[in-house]
């Protein structure tokens, strides 16, 4: 799967969490973009896309990521 495959995947996976049908997402988008991500939001949607890619993240991966385009890196490396 090629990362504009996975960005796209995940796009509806943060509409989803976020409540927002109209929400476009980049690699360089942040927590500091989006006004309801907040720590409950972010373990929703770390949650939901271990879920849809079965896939799991350590704690010491989620806290290096700063922002999607790291986010879909890793997952490229794990769906390897």
């Amino acid at each position: 799967m090629t990362r504009d495959e996975l960005l796209n995947r995940i796009q509806g996976i943060f509409r989803d969490i976020f409540d927002e049908n109209d929400m476009v997402i980049e690699n360089n988008t942040s927590s500091d973009d989006v006004e309801e991500w907040d720590s409950l939001n972010h373990i929703n949607l770390v949650s939901a896309i271990e879920k849809e890619f079965k896939i799991k993240f350590a704690l010491g991966e989620l806290i290096a990521l700063k922002d999607v385009g790291g986010m879909v890196d890793l997952m490229v490396e794990k769906l390897k």
